[in-house]
């Protein structure tokens, strides 16, 4: 960059042919300027300037030396008037890790609008259940949802999303509707594994249940499905279930209710990050925030 700036110095010294009429443009002392232009010399190892009490001229060397160093100088100075441009255009590649089922079901969408807006932006998405390293790996981000990350790692919350209860209007045709949050216990729950309660808030009241039914999964895709397949009542976000709720395939029930609201994070290995990288969270965080 001081070479850059060296440049751009000597260019206006021949433009102006004296070093006091570049020091007035540029508004710098003269015996800084002369001194800054002296030094570029010695670097380069050139003598650039014929100095005479009434004028400067290039030398032979400088005559070339000014005509390339022009060129570099316009250059970077379009560069940077084009600076915010180019990142409103990034380019690259965008490796990210993400959840499986909610990229399937709603993140999808929105990924598709933003590959849109930014044509010259590639993707590697990795949507296996494994917990990436984003030190050791070669990500540049991962989308959590409520999980907590070590202290090392930045964590941006892009959202917030709460669970409500659904099930299909043939269910609950066959097995009643649920009145109260502690009828679910006689109800077929479809659930993650290991889950055996739902804690369930509606105002200031909170109602922890036991839940049981026959299928336990480690999937939220194959819990919606089975629920549209008449099987039984899910706990789970608005957005992971919109397109059933509008086929109507599933309704809410025990309207009012519904879980504590869950993060969703934008995790990544430091905070300096890559235009690409900047622009999809601020885009998420945009149209999550809609939801």
């Amino acid at each position: 960059m001081e070479l850059l700036n060296d440049m751009a110095l000597f260019v206006e010294v021949v433009k102006a042919r004296s070093f006091r009429g570049a020091a007035e443009t540029l508004g710098i002392p003269n015996s800084t300027l002369s001194r800054r232009i002296g030094l570029l010399e010695k670097e380069i190892g050139l003598r650039l300037l014929h100095r005479t009490t009434r004028r400067i001229e290039p030398t032979e060397a400088g005559q070339i030396y000014f005509e390339r160093s022009k060129r570099i100088v316009e250059e970077a100075r379009l560069a940077h008037e084009h600076l915010g441009e180019m990142l409103a255009q990034p380019s690259g590649l965008l490796r990210v890790s993400l959840p499986v089922d909610f990229a399937n079901t709603y993140l999808a969408p929105l990924i598709t609008e933003f590959a849109q807006r930014y044509p010259d932006i590639t993707f590697e998405f990795d949507l296996t259940p494994r917990r990436v390293d984003l030190v050791t790996e070669p990500f540049d981000l991962a989308i959590r949802v409520g999980e907590s990350e070590p202290s090392h790692l930045i964590a941006r919350p892009l959202a917030r999303l709460s669970a409500n209860l659904y099930a299909s209007p043939a269910y609950l045709e066959r097995c009643g509707e649920p009145k109260e949050p502690a009828d679910l216990s006689r109800h077929q729950c479809l659930r993650m594994m290991k889950t055996t309660t739902w804690t369930l808030h509606h105002g200031t009241r909170t109602e922890v249940v036991d839940i049981d039914g026959r299928f336990s999964l480690n999937s939220v895709g194959m819990i919606r499905r089975l629920a549209t397949l008449d099987m039984g009542i899910i706990f789970m976000p608005e957005e992971i279930v919109s397109e059933d709720l509008a086929d109507g395939r599933l309704r809410r029930i025990l309207p009012g209710w519904h879980s504590a609201p869950s993060t969703i994070y934008a995790i990544t290995e430091t905070r300096l990050l890559p235009a690409k990288t900047q622009r999809f969270i601020e885009f998420l965080r945009e149209r999550l925030s809609r939801s």
